[in-house]
């Protein structure tokens, strides 16, 4: 069936086809969610920044930089995508080298590159790079991946992390981390290697401490017992339960959240905004939420098992469960039930270098559906 310029079809093995607009192909079910989850968004946004118009203006720009990224990185191949990746990745590292040496300071961390026109955060582009490099070193090998290619594997997924955990950025680093594992995963490792991963990564716990700064250990101890300091390290997570503890089932009302207009809850237009929504909203309102991530993720879930080829399976696996992983970190956190790692909500918490790179992360997954179209008998 053809509408003016959108064409709408089906495939035996896929449904709905991309709908096409003059030559863009964007895939109408992922587009629709990510931005039905941006809308609830700004709505809970413009309550977090105390009904500051010029603040979710501000955030509305950097949704529509986002968003041209999105149809940007969909229009290109996957061939391309693969081709790139090595030189993608090899950037990336030389650009966080370059953060340690001359990187701009920001919130007690060195994290930044200030190239005059442009302000951004290198590590934001590794959350992309290091799984589509391990999907493009096992392109052309046989999975499950052997055990001397893991040696490698590790070093293409801690070598970026080290160098962000060094900023320091705990958080970011562990997000490397977790997508880079989880691209492993899907690579079909035996359980073998994952149980002796665990044990290595528990027996290096006290390791991993000694090298934690003191805010960092201060954030585990927290989290094992917030009363400890309920006017200093756990002030945070006790007002973020007294959030979401008070809004109940069904929410105070949009704009009457006390923990947040009488600024008890802090980071609440960023990594607590979960729970300005939980007070404000109610259960159902961060079931909503939660659905709409479900949908987003299932539908990219989707994506993965329609790909044809090792690298586009791999990376569109890996995009959808990392997305996972961030609304799992953020929700855990703002709930008690993780320690504070400075994860932003997806879509929701104010910021631009994030949402971009998690728009250009969807991108790729519509130039994945749209090649297999291509494809396609």
């Amino acid at each position: 069936m053809s509408l003016g310029s959108i064409e709408l079809g089906r495939h035996p093995a896929a449904g709905l086809r991309p709908l096409s607009f003059r030559g863009i192909v964007v895939d109408f079910p992922l587009l629709a969610t990510i931005l039905a989850i941006c809308a609830y968004g700004l709505i809970v946004l413009y309550s977090a920044l105390e009904e500051n118009s010029s603040l979710l203006l501000r955030q509305g720009v950097r949704l529509g930089i986002a968003l041209g990224a999105f149809v940007v990185v969909s229009q290109i191949p996957p061939r391309l995508l693969r081709l790139w990746t090595p030189w993608v990745f090899c950037v990336g590292v030389g650009l966080l080298a370059l953060v340690t040496v001359s990187g701009d300071m920001g919130g007690g961390a060195q994290r930044w590159l200030d190239l005059g026109i442009i302000r951004f955060q290198p590590s934001e582009i590794m959350k992309l790079a290091v799984p589509m490099m391990v999907a493009w070193f096992m392109h052309e090998r046989t999975l499950p991946p052997k055990f001397s290619q893991l040696f490698v594997l590790m070093f293409i997924v801690f070598l970026p992390a080290i160098l962000i955990a060094r900023q320091p950025d705990l958080g970011t680093a562990l997000l490397v981390v977790a997508a880079g594992g989880i691209t492993i995963l899907l690579a079909g490792v035996s359980l073998r290697v994952i149980g002796f991963a665990g044990v290595l990564a528990v027996g290096s716990a006290p390791l991993l401490w000694h090298f934690m700064r003191d805010y960092q250990r201060a954030r585990v101890m927290t989290f094992l017992n917030p009363e400890s300091d309920p006017l200093g390290a756990g002030y945070n997570i006790i007002q973020s339960k007294i959030a979401l503890g008070s809004g109940g089932l069904f929410g105070k009302g949009w704009l009457n959240g006390t923990q947040a207009h009488l600024e008890f809850l802090p980071e609440r237009s960023t990594d607590f905004v979960f729970a300005v929504m939980g007070e404000e909203f109610g259960l159902l309102g961060l079931l909503l939420l939660l659905a709409l991530y479900l949908a987003l993720i299932g539908r990219g879930l989707f994506i993965a098992t329609q790909a044809q080829e090792t690298f586009t399976r791999l990376l569109a696996g890996t995009l959808s469960l990392t997305f996972f992983f961030y609304v799992f970190v953020n929700a855990g956190m703002v709930c008690g039930l993780l320690p504070i790692v400075g994860v932003p909500l997806p879509f929701v918490s104010a910021g631009g270098t994030s949402m971009v790179t998690l728009m250009a992360g969807f991108g790729m997954l519509v130039a994945i559906k749209g090649n297999k179209k291509l494809l396609a008998p």
